[in-house]
């Protein structure tokens, strides 16, 4: 409780850092901030062609059933490998003042957070404008999700980006686990057809993807329409406490030394 007093006392801080990052992410662009809407539409595009046309999979409504499970997909990406270089890419604040070391995995998994949600301004477009429409009733389920998502990044990153410290390596490692981790979540698939495809030996080790019960919640809510199994939400919600709590037991552990590793 003592540690979550003295941050919650450092909050100006964590809200001057992510407001400096929002309007940094992309300075100096011709499109600025506009990025944040094309970015994901643009990787819906090439997904789209991709699995819809050239390697047709008979989704009905494909673009809408990748997309909604994107956009989640490219904030988790982005804590795993963008958060593993958060307190490195400040080393000069950690050893030159005192601070709470958990500012900076907060902060940049709160901007990187606030950057989903503008993106799902387009998500909510496509779906209104489209006729797809959504189901009020099961939308009330979309903040809960989002907030177990948000919990499993932050564990994410508390663990990444002090194990960074010690080993630079893993940032580079970390982008090539990215790419493999994105396949081995149904987002270009539906998870029915893994049951099947995988021995029982795999399909068990794909269950322990703690992306997965998250992405087929929001596909739920939003491709589906239907309020999410209890079941999948409270698998969601073990893999998100049990990410936070290892990464921040690690992440308290390893502070001790960044000031002399850095």
């Amino acid at each position: 409780m003592k540690n979550l007093v003295e941050i919650y006392e450092y909050r100006e801080m964590i809200f001057s850092l992510v407001h400096r990052d929002l309007r940094g992410r992309y300075k100096g662009s011709v499109l600025g901030f506009f990025w944040t809407f094309l970015n994901p539409l643009l990787q819906l595009m090439v997904y789209t062609m991709v699995f819809s046309v050239i390697l047709k999979n008979g989704i009905e409504e494909y673009y809408i059933f990748l997309f909604v499970a994107l956009v989640p997909w490219i904030f988790f990406s982005s804590c795993l490998t963008g958060g593993s270089t958060c307190v490195l890419s400040h080393q000069n604040m950690v050893k030159k003042i005192y601070f709470p070391r958990e500012v900076l995995p907060i902060s940049y998994v709160l901007s990187t957070f606030i950057n989903m949600i503008l993106s799902f301004l387009v998500v909510f477009a496509v779906l209104i404008f489209s006729g797809f429409g959504v189901n009020p009733k099961a939308l009330l389920y979309l903040p809960v999700i989002m907030l177990i998502e948000l919990l499993l990044a932050l564990g994410i990153t508390f663990l990444t980006s002090s194990l960074c410290i010690y080993f630079r390596d893993i940032q580079y490692i970390l982008a090539i686990l990215s790419m493999a981790w994105q396949f081995f979540t149904p987002i270009v698939y539906k998870p029915e057809q893994v049951e099947g495809a995988l021995p029982d030996n795999l399909y068990k080790l794909w269950k322990l993807n703690p992306m997965n019960p998250i992405t087929i919640a929001y596909r739920q809510i939003l491709y589906y329409k239907q309020t999410p199994d209890m079941r999948t939400l409270g698998e969601a919600v073990v893999f998100g406490m049990i990410f936070l709590v290892v990464g921040y037991v690690v992440y308290r552990q390893l502070q001790r030394g960044f000031a002399e590793e850095l």
